[in-house]
């Protein structure tokens, strides 16, 4: 199975320059946690969730419509392709520790996102017509990998 078959293909996305107050509004609004940060172009640049606004206004004591996307969100982003296999793409959020993957078109821009959630639900349909025994166990390590920065050790072999 193929990453473009699950992901979302209608992400929304905020610019680095909108406040903080704009983005929060964004995923409060679509219900969502996360959301990718793109140029005037629609390349991805960076990767905000609820979380950095909320440490945001904490540690710089500010409100948020004063701090810009830029200032909290993450610089490093992770994509991945749409015909990418779901398993390649679960195995680079394990690497990475992340919980979301951008999905990047051909030419680099974005086309939509892959969240752990859509894996864990791909898992699950897959035990009801028959286990996909390795995709269920890439998802755990996901989680483990992105819980509190402990993941799990595999064997070597």
């Amino acid at each position: 199975m193929r990453v473009e078959q699950i992901m979302n293909p209608q992400v929304l996305a905020c610019r680095p320059h909108d406040s903080l107050n704009q983005a929060a509004q964004l995923m409060w609004e679509h219900r969502c946690g996360g959301v990718p940060v793109v140029n005037e172009t629609n390349y991805p640049v960076g990767f905000l969730t609820d979380r950095d606004i909320c440490m945001a206004a904490y540690t710089k004591g500010t409100p948020i419509k004063e701090i810009l996307v830029d200032q909290a969100m993450a610089h490093e982003v992770v994509t991945c392709n749409p015909d990418d296999k779901l398993i390649s793409a679960a195995e680079l959020m394990r690497q990475h520790g992340k919980r979301r993957l951008v999905v990047v078109n051909p030419m680099g821009r974005l086309a939509g996102l892959l969240s752990l959630d859509d894996l864990a639900h791909e898992a699950a349909r897959a035990l009801r017509g028959g286990v996909n025994q390795p995709l269920r166990d890439l998802v755990l390590e996901v989680v483990l990998a992105t819980s509190h920065g402990h993941g799990l050790v595999r064997p070597a072999t």
